[in-house]
């Protein structure tokens, strides 16, 4: 099993805000995870333009959570960007199976399941994934609580041999949680940026180290 991995999140409505993140966290990890939101997934949206990442794809690896409906439809224009990893919300999907297919072209793709969905809704057989994720809070917003009710999920398919990423409420002591149930990859968004975002984000590796 490889190493855990902490992956700062931006869930920002502007380019500026995002890269004033990107700005204090490349110094300490050249991953990062962006979400992407629609509106039509969840309530709000934020900033959908993949073109300015182009300039920090040399040094950045990067990520898109696409909270979208039709997430196929963004693989591309993210993959021209610079973006290596591509995650889909399954909830908006018309067709799990071609989003996967496409996804395998661009880069490394993942199927992501909202708290309240049952892994069973996922359509793809788990090793044809690079990654499964699930959510542990509500998909669209940062800042909520940790959903335990995940862990049991978790417990159930970690049999799989791929790699686990969760999202949502990590913390130090939730992180903990996960990575007992089996997950190997966390993505700390709120939880980075309400203190000294390098500190905390050390603070997360040692915990699951």
């Amino acid at each position: 099993m490889a190493s855990n991995i902490i992956i700062p999140g931006i869930l920002e409505e502007t380019w500026e805000e995002i890269e004033k993140k990107i700005e204090i966290v490349k110094a300490f990890t050249n991953k990062i995870h962006i979400d992407l939101i629609d509106g039509k997934f969840a309530p709000h949206t934020t900033f959908m333009d993949p073109a300015p990442f182009k300039k920090y794809s040399g040094e950045i690896e990067f990520e898109v959570h696409m909270m979208v409906e039709e997430p196929i439809n963004y693989l591309k224009s993210f993959a021209d960007a610079g973006f290596v990893r591509f995650i889909g919300q399954i909830e908006k999907m018309s067709d799990q199976v071609e989003f996967v297919v496409q996804g395998e072209l661009l880069g490394e793709v993942g199927l992501a399941v909202d708290s309240p969905t049952p892994v069973e809704k996922i359509e793809v057989p788990v090793e044809d994934l690079d990654l499964l994720f699930l959510m542990t809070v509500k998909a669209g917003e940062s800042g909520q609580k940790f959903d335990e009710n995940v862990l049991k999920k978790l417990e159930n398919i970690i049999k799989s041999f791929i790699p686990i990423q969760v999202d949502g409420g990590i913390n130090p002591e939730t992180i903990i949680k996960a990575k007992n149930a089996g997950a190997s990859r966390f993505v700390a968004t709120s939880h980075i940026f309400e203190g000294d975002p390098e500190e905390r984000y050390k603070e997360l590796l040692n915990k699951v180290s």
